[in-house]
């Protein structure tokens, strides 16, 4: 090994160390946005038997219907890891899969970038810092903290795959190997496909080393040289494209309306990407540009006379040998973007964790920008090229930098949806999701502001009035939470989330009936929605309806195999046991605070107040500062007109949770009894 290569050695293992320390503050993050209906609630992804379900049915993907498209790779990844994982609870092993295949990627990455460079002094050096760029940047944080964007991870890692296998291997390129990862990466997500077009202008440039130009008597043999090599990629991409589509379940939808007013919103989403990528300082999770409705909008232009730009420089640069490269990392950039910035409509026009595939082509030809440019500086040249590399180095701290408190932004949900209502305020699910954070918290104030601005930005918005309704039931506005419900089915009578929380609702108001109808249907859109199965099956246990019980229990159990509260519902269907007889059988083999505080209720509509203040006693014994348990035993003492011990557990649960209505109700009663007492 020469020094050099030792030096390099050396750089590659301190940049790993520099990526991972970038990164340490991450691997406890928790699930967000789409997260929800993917991994949290979707039951095949609880089970590893299931992964050959995931290459047979899209529903599988996701508990939504809208969102049950084709991606079963990386369902099958989330299964490995909830194996791993033992369940939902801790996040670790879902981050470190992926930040494991983020590592594997920069060292394709710079195989890739090598043979780029590779006619270029210090193409090793170069290859080092543009993957270094590429690992710091912030935008990659929004793909690498968000679980389910694995989708964009791993089938850019695969893309990466099949050109280090098409340029390194003989072998692969005579057998089209190389295309195995592209075939991959497609079931992982669509957009690897776009390899095809890639292949082409990688063979164009760098390979026949021609420039961009209109098929002509002079270039066409070029023309269809690079073609006929290309055309098998091309082939199995077409192939794939109709194959995946097909495998999308007939409910998916892309989520936007107007393909026209997303295409003419592009040229100026496109010119965001590309300013963010040198200046990374407005990244949001979920931004509040939305698609023009007409070209008579002036962002329209501007973006417009950016890809004009853009494009004249795309081929102006090839025309120059020494400039092709940076034609094709602009090609990259262009093209890889295709599949989000064209006619295909997405709820979203703008999203930051898009460019995590883009953003390989823009380093390419940002460094070899540079490069151009130190060259031409001749009092540059003398400086050792070590040296150089090590500041270069220093340049990108404000990169990693950068990535460190996008972790941090990442951490909760809170966190996360508090800076987009910063960032993006006229965004209303960013409101709407805040809010939620606000009302777990019991802060209903402050969720009824969020909740308002987001019914103001997006009054047709189903999910806020789903929300809506369960903050003012939760504030004890019954009356005023019921048509919210209502409204949120007309609204989106698609959605299982609607009826699933409607049939909450009817459920705790005693219309065990209604609210069966409504989980049915739930299930009906979505049999992948564990929450309204587990509610269904707690209903049926509760009206004694054992042979519906035993029907949905074994359905269950089909589909997530093992499942311990399922087998509970199902031993109460066939022993035909109470409610109360299999909440006791429930705490005595898996304890939890919040089965105590079930259970406790139960003995309070029987009437039996001793069982429910020691099962609230219980359920304090794992959980000190439950406030519904406090709350639970001030109504208890009520009952049995101990007033003083009701007032010092609501004092309890009111220093616990100061908002709690119902134990500012219920103290309310026992200082107000406690009084009549005295007089």
């Amino acid at each position: 090994m020469t020094l050099n290569n030792k030096n390099i050695v050396l750089y590659a293992l301190v940049i790993v160390m520099a990526i991972i320390m970038t990164y340490s503050n991450h691997f406890r993050n928790s699930f967000h946005f789409d997260d929800s209906h993917t991994i949290e609630n979707n039951i095949y992804i609880k089970d590893v038997k299931n992964i050959p379900l995931f290459f047979k049915d899209a529903a599988t993907f996701s508990s939504l219907p809208p969102n049950q498209t084709y991606r079963p790779i990386v369902s099958a990844s989330l299964a490995i890891d909830h194996k791993l994982a033992g369940g939902l609870t801790d996040t670790f092993y879902f981050h470190l899969s992926e930040f494991i295949i983020f590592l594997f990627q920069g060292i394709l990455m710079y195989f890739l970038f090598k043979a780029i460079f590779k006619n270029e002094n210090s193409a090793a050096l170069l290859s080092l810092f543009s993957v270094t760029w590429y690992m710091l940047h912030p935008a990659c944080a929004e793909t690498i903290n968000y679980i389910i964007a694995r989708s964009d991870l791993i089938s850019t890692f695969f893309v990466v795959m099949a050109f280090v296998m098409y340029i390194y291997s003989p072998f692969s390129r005579k057998w089209y190997l190389y295309l195995l990862p592209i075939l991959i990466g497609s079931l992982a997500k669509i957009s690897a496909i776009v390899f095809a077009p890639l292949l082409f202008f990688f063979i164009l440039l760098l390979e026949r080393d021609s420039a961009i130009e209109f098929p002509s008597k002079k270039n066409i043999n070029t023309f269809l040289e690079t073609l006929k090599s290309s055309l098998p990629s091309f082939i199995l991409c077409i192939v794939l494209y109709f194959f995946i589509r097909g495998m999308d379940e007939d409910t998916w939808v892309p989520g936007g309306t107007s393909p026209l007013n997303y295409l003419i919103t592009q040229p100026y989403v496109i010119m965001q990407y590309f300013f963010t990528f040198f200046l990374p300082i407005h990244l949001s999770a979920d931004t509040d540009l939305t698609a023009f409705s007409s070209i008579w909008n002036i962002k329209f232009f501007i973006g417009l006379f950016f890809i004009s730009l853009f494009i004249v420089l795309l081929i102006l640069t090839s025309r120059k040998k020494e400039f092709r490269i940076i034609s094709f990392g602009l090609c990259w950039f262009l093209i890889a973007l295709l599949p989000t910035s064209s006619i295909i409509p997405f709820s979203e026009v703008m999203n930051d964790h898009r460019v995590f595939f883009p953003y390989i082509g823009l380093v390419i030809a940002t460094v070899k920008a540079l490069q151009v440019l130190f060259t031409s500086m001749r009092q540059l040249n003398s400086i050792n090229k070590n040296i150089l590399f090590t500041l270069s180095v220093f340049f990108l701290i404000p990169y990693s930098y950068g990535t460190y408190q996008r972790n941090i932004v990442w951490k909760t949900e809170e966190s996360l949806w508090k800076d987009v209502t910063i960032k993006s305020p006229k965004n209303g699910r960013g409101h709407m999701n805040y809010g939620l954070t606000q009302m777990g918290k019991r802060n209903y104030e402050e969720a009824l502001k969020e909740f308002t601005t987001t019914l103001e930005l997006w009054p047709y918005y189903s999910y806020a009035h789903i929300n809506m309704g369960i903050l003012k039931d939760a504030m004890g506005k019954r009356n005023e939470a019921e048509p919210y419900f209502q409204n949120a089915i007309k609204l989106g009578p698609n959605l299982p989330e609607c009826y699933f929380y409607y049939a909450k609702f009817l459920a705790k108001t005693g219309r065990s009936n209604l609210a069966i109808d409504n989980l049915n249907k739930a299930l009906e859109l979505a049999p992948a929605h564990i929450n309204s199965r587990y509610l269904l099956m707690e209903i049926l246990l509760k009206d004694s309806r054992f042979d519906e019980l035993k029907n949905i229990s074994q359905k269950t159990l089909v589909i997530l195999p093992g499942d311990k509260i399922t087998l509970g519902y199902l031993e109460a269907s066939e022993t035909k046991g109470t409610e109360l007889e299999h909440l006791l059988k429930k705490v005595n083999t898996y304890p939890t605070a919040e089965a105590y505080i079930e259970l406790s209720l139960i003995y309070y509509n029987k009437e039996d107040y001793i069982n429910c203040i020691s099962a609230c006693n219980q359920a304090l014994a794992l959980k000190p500062n439950y406030a519904a348990a406090y709350n639970n035993i001030c109504s208890a003492f009520n009952q049995l007109k101990e007033w003083d011990k009701a007032i010092d557990a609501c004092n309890m649960a009111m220093k616990i949770d100061p908002n709690d209505p119902l134990a500012k109700n219920n103290l309310a009663w026992a200082q107000v009894n406690k009084q009549m007492l005295v007089k």
